[in-house]
């Protein structure tokens, strides 16, 4: 017994040792986040300009096809009364993209990294958090020109900004967790990246991005099985509200929803930790 506790110890001792390693090289997360913005549209003529292109052209597409050709209604912001149905896409879409880059871009973090951690030690996990942290910032981007597109419709959104940057702190820890649990996993199964394309897509369509949660309450009263309630249990369905919430009906998310995404947030990261301390030791000979 005494020698179990002693481990138990002494494992701790190094977790506790390793989380000081990874937030003091500073420097490194520095660099390496740098260099995960100047290689996303290295030798591409717009740049930057991608990050928004890319979303603009997905509005475009869903609000035809679901605005004007299947005819879905969404009602007006409460209690803004906005009622533009692009900016309502927005709102969802920006987060849900956010995920998906950072999913993806953390499963190839390591993979994609092989020589360097093949020569020299460093925390690994910073390889997966850079890739995050430049993601992040072309949210940040994103949003920011979201804000800007809601001025001008008529939404006064700047009192909302501050909460929400609490919500994008608390999606970057929901999608960090993921992207170190999917990011080591596909150095073991490089099966993981076909599985979460399709995985990806299932949870999209699950997800009431491009059209309202009131539909989903709609089938509800009509069906036997508690849709709403399921629909409640995916995390992403919560921060899309909360960001709707925030730039679309300009009003606090309720307090339900910030304790779940708060207690949701705090298990991923902790559980894609734990995933990523476990596996990491033998990442240099499975690479």
């Amino acid at each position: 017994m005494p020698n179990s506790h002693l481990s138990t110890s002494n494992q701790d001792r190094s977790a506790v040792a390793h989380l000081r390693e990874i937030g003091g090289a500073r420097d490194l997360w520095v660099h390496l986040t740098l260099r995960e913005l100047r290689g996303k549209y290295k030798r591409s003529v717009l740049g930057w300009a991608w990050s928004l292109l890319n979303p603009i052209a997905m509005m475009l597409v869903y609000t035809l096809v679901f605005r004007y050709l299947l005819k879905i209604e969404v009602t007006p912001g409460d209690p803004s009364g906005l009622d533009v149905f692009p900016l309502f896409l927005l709102c969802g879409l920006l987060p849900w993209n956010y995920l998906a880059n950072s999913m993806f871009g953390g499963l190839g973090g390591l993979v994609g990294n092989a020589n360097l951690v093949k020569k020299v030690y460093f925390p690994r996990e910073i390889l997966v958090g850079s890739n995050v942290a430049s993601w992040t910032f072309s949210l940040g981007i994103e949003l920011a020109v979201l804000a800007l597109a809601l001025l001008v419709a008529g939404n006064m959104v700047l009192p909302w900004l501050l909460p929400l940057l609490v919500l994008v702190a608390l999606q970057t820890a929901f999608v960090l967790g993921i992207a170190l649990a999917v990011s080591v996993l596909n150095v073991y199964f490089r099966d993981v990246e076909h599985l979460l394309g399709i995985f990806m897509q299932l949870w999209f369509y699950a997800t009431p991005i491009i059209y309202p949660i009131s539909l989903v309450a709609e089938a509800d009263a009509r069906n036997p099985l508690p849709l709403l309630r399921i629909y409640r249990f995916n995390p992403m369905t919560r921060f899309v509200e909360a960001y709707r919430d925030l730039l679309y009906d300009l009003r606090f998310p309720t307090a339900e929803d910030l304790l779940f995404l708060g207690v949701v947030s705090s298990i991923s990261l902790l559980v894609g930790y734990v995933i990523f301390h476990r596996l990491e030791p033998r990442l240099a000979e499975e690479l």
